[in-house]
Formats: C-alpha cells, structure tokens, sequence
C-alpha cells in the first residue's frame, strides 16, 4: 500500500508527500529527519491521505496535489 499525505505545519503551511508507511512517515518528520521544508516547522500532523496501490500512482496524485492552490488542498480535507 502507497499513500499520499498532507501535513499541516506548526505554522500553518502544508506539505505534501507519498510514502508506503503513514505512521512512520509522519514519526520521521516529527523527528527533524523527513523534509527540509518541514524541519523548521514541527511538529506536522496529517490531515489528509489517499492510498494507492501502486508507488507511481502515489507519486502522480503527489504531484497533482502540489500544484493545487492552498484553498484547494484545504477543500480535500474540509478545513
């Protein structure tokens, strides 16, 4: 199983990503090890992910994801 994630920063700002463990991925970032962008902005919590049975299928829904507007992230999870 492959997921794509948003984070929510500590300031405010998202993230978003794929991995193939949620749990863990979130715990690597909490720790300062995940992404630069989100080193200086812990802790992240997820608040939205889709699962995907294919990593390439996971990396495409990434990349579609980081190129909507903030408003329109927020819209995926309701905020």
């Amino acid at each position: 199983m492959f997921y794509t994630y948003i984070l929510e920063c500590k300031d405010g700002t998202y993230y978003t990503g794929w991995t193939n463990n949620l749990e863990k991925r979130e715990e690597t970032h909490n720790k300062g090890l995940g992404a630069k962008y989100t080193k200086s902005r812990l802790p992240v919590k997820v608040v939205y992910f889709e699962t995907f049975d294919k990593k390439e299928e996971a990396m495409k829904r990434e990349w579609q994801i980081k190129k909507l507007t903030r408003t329109k992230k927020m819209k995926l999870f309701d905020k």
